[in-house]
């Protein structure tokens, strides 16, 4: 087992992830299909295709610590998922290295009450049975003696670099702007978010603590607020009243008919139509910490947003 931790993807939580693990001074390798990625000074950067066994392994070489946060287009989830989950098991294994997977909730499918890691798995839809086969993969690669590995679930994550989230831009960014916050289904019932820096801390705990592994743990959540509420916070921290508007569902299933991206964002309606209300209880009491305060969180949202805004009026 080698001394290098290995972060597959750099998209928002990938980047978190390397930047968490940068800071502690450890050597930290990202890979990703260009080769390319905004990370600190002393970070390797290789090009692997990450669905191929092959080039995993070779991306993995050495590793301490494979942490998959690798993620392939939103309605290619079906097709691409299972493939890239089987190469990062293969490339962990063959290094001897432990896995971490930064996971989301759509396996559970549609809850009622809190949502906590001994619920099953009732997922509908090609993105909800997607996630549940690369989880069960996971776990059952952990129990079968393949692989050392353990899931770090999150919910609708927001944060620095997080634009494509359903809290990404379409929040932020208008609400910055004056603009109507976009947001879906019922913007009045308590809706679990995940701040992305909390993520990423949680899944390097989990590689950090092999009495993790096997298993699947929430990580740190603020305690569940109303996205309306949520919208406030972000005016709160922007110095100005926000407003919001909400995407109609039938005009959702009307665009899906013709966009694959919003087909497979109708699948998951139910998360904001009714109470989304995550339970990270676990993971608090086993490793000592909680979710950084929600308007802490928001507030570090908004100045990474204000930023890019100023960085592309100095570029005009």
């Amino acid at each position: 087992m080698g001394e290098v931790n290995v972060v597959l993807g750099s998209g928002p939580l990938g980047t978190a992830v390397v930047n968490h693990l940068a800071d502690q001074g450890v050597p930290v390798r990202v890979a990703n299909l260009e080769g390319r990625a905004d990370v600190p000074s002393g970070v390797q950067v290789v090009a692997a295709d990450l669905s191929d066994p092959g080039q995993a392994k070779r991306a993995c070489a050495d590793a301490h610590v494979v942490y998959h946060c690798a993620s392939p287009p939103y309605h290619l989830w079906a097709k691409l998922h299972p493939p890239l989950m089987e190469a990062a098991i293969s490339g962990a294994a063959a290094a001897g290295a432990k896995l971490v997977f930064g996971d989301n909730l759509y396996a559970y499918g549609r809850v009622d009450g809190p949502i906590t890691e001994d619920l099953p798995y009732q997922a509908r839809g090609p993105n909800g049975s997607a996630r549940t086969a690369i989880a069960e993969a996971v776990i059952n690669g952990h129990l079968s003696g393949r692989v050392r590995a353990t899931i770090g679930r999150g919910s609708d994550f927001f944060g620095p670099r997080c634009r494509l989230s359903a809290v990404g831009e379409q929040v932020f960014e208008r609400a910055l702007n004056r603009k109507r916050a976009q947001v879906l289904g019922n913007p009045d019932v308590p809706h679990s978010v995940t701040y992305i820096e909390d993520f990423a801390r949680a899944l390097v705990t989990l590689g950090e603590n092999d009495h993790a592994l096997g298993e699947v743990w929430h990580v740190p959540c603020a305690p569940a607020a109303p996205i309306r509420q949520f919208v406030d916070l972000i005016g709160h921290a922007a110095g100005h009243p926000t407003r919001l508007r909400v995407t109609p569902a039938w005009a959702i299933a009307l665009a899906a008919l013709r966009d694959p991206t919003l087909k497979a964002v109708r699948e998951q309606l139910y998360q904001h139509q009714n109470p989304w209300v995550v339970d990270s209880s676990k993971f608090e009491k086993a490793f000592g910490w909680e979710a950084t305060p929600l308007l802490d969180a928001v507030e570090a949202t908004v100045a990474w947003f204000s930023k890019q805004e100023d960085k592309q009026e100095e570029m005009s």
